[in-house]
């Protein structure tokens, strides 16, 4: 679980920060004159903050897991973090809200 969550934190952070958005898939197969029309800084933004949320959440159900000992409660939390976070994920970033008026 830890190593998720750290993964989760390096993409989130190598989207962003270090601006490889080929592992945004939907991105990574536009052409040129497509992607033009889209703000990537937003969409970097959007899945850098979708992956550190639900590294956080992941994180929460970890800790809770071991300061209570409760094992179930560390997969209630992953599982919790990607059906909360993947769509969450999908819908923003595939909104019109980052499709630019060229």
């Amino acid at each position: 679980m830890l190593f998720i969550i750290i993964l989760f934190i390096v993409l989130g952070a190598l989207i962003k920060y270090g601006k490889m958005y080929f592992l945004i898939a939907s991105y990574n197969t536009m052409s040129t004159e497509k992607k033009e029309n889209y703000d990537i800084e937003g969409i970097a933004t959007v899945f850098r903050n979708a992956m550190f949320g639900m590294a956080v959440i992941m994180l929460i159900g970890l800790a809770l897991s071991y300061g209570l000992d409760k094992p179930k409660l560390e997969e209630y939390f992953f599982f919790g973090a990607l059906m909360i976070g993947i769509p969450y994920l999908l819908i923003v970033s595939n909104s019109d809200k980052f499709k630019l008026d060229n």
